[in-house]
């Protein structure tokens, strides 16, 4: 019973073998901040941190039902989606999403993997414009992610990011935040979009490091934050900081080793 009592975010996803993203990135990254997970698996896949070899998706019912379960046994205080991967689960989704408006969602487009496998059908971007982000509190696509979303060409500055950032936003986000790591230049900076309001930039100095994986990191610690009733622009900074901090010690210990 005490765990009820103890916000929870609502981690909705595909799991990843390798442990490098996915589910099993998420539920670290929200512990790391204090907050308890449960689970809804969307998709079981066999890769390793560079190709995805395997993946069996989950039944929708079975995706709605775990949602609902989680939500009846624990105090969710933010829902964290990631992986889908087919039409029929946005939609089993958005139904469970539409029984509980009052909880924040935050949706992570994934759309491929690293390596470059689909992880989202096709026809499922239609179904995730039309029925899911309308009831998600932010929506975090990457620069190629947002390309795909909107049809374009991936934006080559910060003014085209901006541009497709506004027509994905008409789709019926609450807000959007754009990623900016696969953009140039010595800063990163992610880009805070909403309905009648200035955009907010969070820029950090860009790293030497990479990582699989950052894309599920930066949207799960949004979660727990917003699970902490943090404001969204707060949750926002609190998350790229976090993520920052990550890659920033990861860089450290990277030329630690090669003067070992």
């Amino acid at each position: 019973m005490a765990l009820r009592r103890e916000p929870h975010v609502l981690v909705v996803g595909g799991s990843d073998s390798s442990g490098g993203a996915g589910i099993a990135r998420d539920i670290e990254t929200i512990s790391s901040l204090g907050v308890r997970t449960c689970l809804a698996v969307t998709a079981v896949t066999a890769q390793t941190h560079d190709a995805v070899m395997e993946i069996h998706h989950s039944p929708p019912g079975l995706v709605a039902d775990q949602m609902r379960a989680a939500l009846q046994a624990n105090k969710v205080a933010a829902i964290k989606i990631g992986m889908l991967a087919t039409a029929e689960i946005v939609v089993a989704v958005a139904g469970v999403l539409l029984e509980n408006p009052q909880v924040p969602t935050v949706l992570d487009p994934v759309l491929a993997s690293t390596s470059g496998r689909a992880l989202l059908e096709t026809d499922a971007i239609a179904a995730m414009k039309r029925d899911l982000m309308p009831l998600c509190r932010v929506v975090t696509p990457n620069l190629i992610e947002l390309a795909l979303l909107v049809g374009s060409e991936l934006a080559m500055d910060e003014g085209s990011a901006l541009q497709q950032g506004q027509r994905l936003l008409a789709a019926g986000p609450q807000a959007l935040l754009i990623k900016g790591g696969h953009a140039s230049g010595p800063r990163s900076a992610d880009i805070l979009l909403r309905p009648d309001r200035e955009p907010v930039r969070f820029a950090t100095p860009r790293l030497n490091a990479s990582m699989r994986g950052t894309g599920c990191m930066l949207a799960s610690a949004v979660a727990a934050h917003l699970a902490k009733a943090s404001p969204l622009e707060d949750s926002v900074r609190k998350g790229k900081l976090f993520v920052f901090e990550i890659l920033r010690l990861r860089g450290w210990r990277m030329r630690e080793r090669r003067y070992l």
